[in-house]
């Protein structure tokens, strides 16, 4: 009896020797990617300290660090049990080690150095839209219209850039208030490639475990884990209406009919009363008839069928006024209520995710279990899907 525990204890750390194994191997494939020695972000962070901790979450924590020659960066620390694996460690670098972008966060490198694996990143000075524009947090920034405008086409051409321009293309599978990060000019920065898949040109979809945040998740996605770049446009239609709004997607705190902001959009729109919609805060300063396009475009990207919805390049035309919105393409959006009745797993809000402050460069939910596989022809129905709220706001 007394030889299980060794055995079970030698069976873990062959389990995590080989992991490590096969990191090393993939990233060693990566070109582009600086290795930055534990000790190296240990010193940047002074010994991650507490005092430097700008964010945490269900992966882990980040830290404000000061690398070599002064660069100030995002140091996101993994925790040995964080449900993030090799796969999505190794899925984050491969997904932004070789593009750039102005409306993407920059990777500066990793470490990878027994148990330890960090991701380094450009810090950015203003939080997240979540904290930010949506959240309590008293920031003392004001989102004026102007400013809400040059964050949508922001958002919306970083987007564009990942469906359309990379090879293979990214699906990033996340996009939300809180993984729109803002630097110092208050210019949009997607981020969290965590859960980002990586499509080759001749698959139509993919077929996965769905992992991802409620609300921002597209119908077919959830009640199908079928994966198309038609479910990021989805998620920003939903981040749109967010902002032009200043409100979360969902606010159990307001009256039962008004709880779901792409329901009462919806209901708005039906009415020709969009208007009403907008951001008090803005004290009726806004181009109203820029702001109702806005929330039309939105009501496009989350139309339920998928095969509506616009790609982000056209997206980033009709906000630019380069192409017209034809409102007879609008049709009704991919409700929640409709797919609630789904079997939802949601986790447990573990005590580091009920805390605020920056955002975690993290996604809430993991991927670690996914079995997926690319193809071309009829998903496999998924009945249960495991899934997050956003707490951020």
């Amino acid at each position: 009896m007394t030889c299980f525990p060794f055995i079970f204890g030698r069976t873990k750390l062959d389990s995590l020797a080989r992991h490590s194994s096969e990191v090393d191997e993939e990233l060693a494939e990566i070109e582009n990617v600086k290795q930055y020695t534990y000790k190296e972000l240990r010193n940047a962070t002074e010994d991650f300290s507490p005092v430097n901790k700008i964010g945490e979450g269900g992966f882990g924590s980040v830290y404000k660090g000061q690398l070599k020659h002064g660069k100030i960066a995002a140091i996101k620390v993994l925790a040995s049990e964080s449900r993030q694996g090799a796969r999505e460690f190794v899925a984050e670098i491969k997904a932004i080690s070789k593009i750039e972008h102005e409306n993407l966060v920059q990777l500066y490198g990793c470490c990878v150095e027994e148990n330890h694996r960090i991701l380094v990143y450009n810090y950015l000075d203003n939080n997240s839209l979540a904290q930010t524009l949506l959240g309590r947090n008293q920031s003392g920034i004001h989102f004026n219209w102007r400013t809400r405008f040059k964050i949508c086409i922001g958002v919306a051409r970083g987007l564009a850039y990942l469906h359309e321009e990379v090879r293979p293309y990214i699906i990033h599978r996340d996009i939300k208030a809180s993984n729109i990060l803002l630097d110092k000019d208050l210019r949009p920065k997607i981020s969290d490639f965590g859960l980002a898949k990586l499509i080759p040109a001749s698959m139509t979809h993919v077929s996965t475990r769905v992992a991802g945040t409620l609300g921002y998740l597209a119908p077919e996605y959830a009640i199908r884990g079928q994966v198309t770049r038609k479910a990021d446009v989805y998620s920003f239609g939903v981040l749109l209406i967010e902002i032009v709004s200043g409100r979360c997607n969902t606010n159990t705190r307001l009256p039962i009919g008004e709880q779901y902001l792409l329901e009462r959009t919806w209901q708005l729109y039906e009415r020709k009363e969009l208007v009403a919609l907008v951001d008090t805060a803005l004290n009726g300063d806004f181009d109203a008839e820029e702001a109702c396009n806005f929330l039309k475009i939105g009501l496009l990207c989350t139309q339920d069928s998928m095969k509506l919805r616009p790609s982000m390049s056209s997206v980033v035309k009709m906000l630019t006024c380069e192409k017209a919105i034809d409102e007879s393409e609008i049709t009704k959006p991919g409700l929640i209520s409709d797919f609630m009745d789904v079997r939802v797993q949601a986790p447990l809000k573990t005590k580091s995710e009920e805390k605020t402050g920056y955002p975690s460069y993290m996604s809430s939910t993991s991927d670690s279990q996914d079995n997926s596989t690319l193809t071309s022809g009829t998903t496999t129905a998924t009945m249960t899907f495991a899934a997050s709220y956003d707490h951020s706001c």
